[in-house]
């Protein structure tokens, strides 16, 4: 289906956005008329620009309080729409949004509402236009998408229709099923918006918090399936009002938006039965399985000895150096990290490598979700894995026959994708030195291979939605519920995504803005599982690892929380290790310190815990800050 945007979504001048609109591939855009008129471009050169871009002008927005009105103001009311209607003419615009009336003057009349529309139809019809009716969730008397039907219906009008907005319907928990039932045809246009339910007044939650298809909790993949089977064929538009949108770099808002829009048609597609008809105009996505497993982390850093040493503390071994480039493998089992050293810059992920069936299907996927293709310079006798670039990171795909990769570092055994996943969400059975008061009796398997569990990344405010949608739409992760994560600069919004069987599990974090240019205060991790904690953490030490050093009213707090016998917390304050617990079981896990802007946690997930240490979390944030 066309896709389109409303400008009022993202930030810059009406050209910046028309520009931006075109670079994401969009089919076409809503004029917002703030945009217009504060435009130095008159509308006959908006008009020529959109047109050079290929981009169609769809709709005019928005026409307030036009029916409903006594007498003497309605025919005020018509006279700017009149005026409208020239300016679009002008446009080479063709439809108008028509809002249900806001003014305290509105009259609670279906009639004379219904005689209204069809008077300002009139008038449109004589130019050529048409007036899509659209009822807000706060409107005076008019405020349901389908009490706004019944008004069209009874105006029976060819220029009058209705604009159907996912906002002013799933805000109100209205159901969006009785939309099948509306003429497809006198569904002149659909703006969509999605949301996370704040509990808030409806109107400032509509101003201010509006989120695209995917990024809240809308049931939107229903209400687009609702929509084909009424016989609608426009475009699906985006109108967003969002503080942050609008403040953010428009080209990566608009590549957002278009993404939610491909992304939201492939879920309708897979909700419909392959043979049904209505998935035929729905733009469809190559397919891959949802990814199961990560092939290898690539840490770029200006400080490889410090990290390849940390590394090796907690079980790698260093496989070998690149043939011709100046980057290490290591391994711990299946497990594979490439430091790549540089110049300046600190320490941080620069890319992830996951394992896919079809490497090549799996990167035309990305790309056709708005992800730039990355290029990565290599001979004919290397492994040109396929990639996209992801902001301040690469995600690459590796399938078995990419797999050989591992030997261009002389490694003879292939990576991940040649074989089986490794198993990341391997459930711990033993830990030692006491931890029964906590542990459940558990035992010592300190020997057993480490395991990647999850990474965790940062995000600028800005970026921080984009990526996630990234991420679910590319490698069909599903969204966790985000957790709020107090620190000494602020609360950090921390979202999980990970595979269905839990194989992949990535956690990014919103930074604080006090943060957002400072990933020395905020760094990534690594996080790896082992069945032992405990003899992780000792081995660790052994090996001269320094773990970061957590304050002692932490511990004090542990015993009171959780009732750790004076042994166990002793051994756990010796070796920096810390716990939490939910009603899946517990987590017992240790931090190295920080190089540059990354470190590695080593965890053991106890009786089946899922979570990720969150009441530990500002803990850690505060030793890290003290150093």
């Amino acid at each position: 289906m066309r896709t389109c945007l409303a400008t009022v979504c993202i930030s810059g001048s009406l050209e910046e956005k028309l520009d931006a609109c075109a670079a994401a591939g969009l089919d076409g855009v809503e004029i917002f008329e703030q945009d217009l008129i504060t435009s130095a471009s008159t509308p006959e050169e908006i008009r020529a620009r959109a047109a050079r871009l290929g981009l169609s002008l769809d709709l005019y927005q928005p026409f307030r309080d036009l029916v409903g009105l006594p007498e003497p103001l309605f025919e005020k009311a018509l006279g700017r729409l009149g005026a409208k209607l020239e300016l679009m003419d002008r446009l080479g615009i063709d439809t108008l949004l028509v809002c249900s009336t806001v003014s305290p003057d509105s009259v609670d009349d279906d009639e004379l509402v219904a005689s209204q529309l069809r008077r300002a139809g009139e008038l449109a019809a004589a130019r050529g236009k048409r007036l899509a009716y659209e009822a807000l969730a706060w409107g005076t008397h008019v405020n349901t998408y389908w009490h706004s039907w019944e008004l069209v219906r009874a105006a029976d009008h060819p220029a009058v229709g209705v604009c159907l907005d996912s906002f002013h319907i799933l805000s109100k928990g209205d159901d969006p099923e009785r939309i099948a039932q509306i003429p497809g045809e006198k569904i002149f246009f659909v703006q969509l918006a999605d949301a996370q339910p704040l509990g808030m007044e409806v109107l400032p939650w509509s101003r201010h918090h509006r989120l695209f298809p995917g990024e809240g909790g809308f049931e939107l993949v229903g209400f687009v399936v609702a929509l084909l089977r009424a016989g609608y064929t426009g475009p699906l538009s985006l109108e967003i009002f969002n503080d942050v949108f609008r403040e953010a770099d428009p080209a990566v808002t608009v590549v957002d938006g278009q993404r939610s829009l491909r992304w939201l048609q492939q879920r309708v597609r897979g909700a419909l039965d392959p043979s049904d008809p209505l998935r035929e105009p729905l733009t469809a996505l190559p397919k891959i399985e949802p990814v199961q497993a990560v092939d290898h982390v690539e840490i770029g850093t200006d400080a490889p000895d410090e990290l390849g040493a940390q590394l090796a503390a907690v079980g790698f071994t260093l496989v070998g150096r690149h043939r011709r480039k100046d980057a290490l493998l290591f391994r711990a089992g299946d497990t594979r990290v490439v430091i790549t050293p540089r110049h300046g810059g600190g320490t941080g992920i620069a890319s992830v490598a996951v394992v896919v069936a079809d490497a090549g299907a799996a990167s035309e996927r990305a790309q056709a979700l708005g992800a730039d293709r990355a290029a990565r310079p290599v001979t004919p006798d290397e492994a040109a894995l396929p990639g996209v670039d992801a902001g301040r990171w690469q995600l690459f795909f590796v399938d078995a026959e990419l797999a050989r990769w591992t030997r261009e570092f002389g490694d003879t055994q292939d990576s991940l994708a040649a074989g089986a996943a490794a198993d990341a969400g391997s459930d711990a059975e033993t830990a030692g030195d006491g931890a029964t008061a906590v542990g459940n009796g558990l035992g010592s398997n300190a020997g057993a291979s480490l395991v990647l569990d999850h990474l965790n990344l940062t995000e600028e405010r800005g970026r921080f939605t984009a990526t996630v949608l990234l991420l679910e739409s590319v490698l069909r992760l599903v969204r966790q519920d985000p957790v709020d994560v107090p620190s000494r600069r602020g609360l950090i919004r921390s979202q999980v995504l990970q595979s269905p069987d839990a194989g992949v599990r990535w956690v990014l974090n919103q930074v604080p803005e006090a943060l957002a240019h400072r990933s020395e205060r905020f760094p990534v991790h690594v996080a790896l599982s082992v069945p032992d904690a405990v003899a992780a953490a000792r081995s660790a030490a052994r090996a001269g690892l320094r773990p970061l050093p957590i304050p002692e009213n932490y511990y004090e707090d542990l015993a009171a929380r959780y009732g750790v016998d004076a042994q166990t917390l002793a051994t756990w304050r010796e070796l920096g290790v810390l716990y939490d617990a939910d009603a899946s079981g517990g987590l017992l896990h240790f931090y190295t310190r920080t190089v540059g802007g990354l470190f590695l946690e080593v965890l053991q997930r106890v009786d089946g815990y899922t979570g990720y240490g969150p009441a530990d979390a500002p803990v850690r944030l505060a030793a890290q800050a003290i150093g």
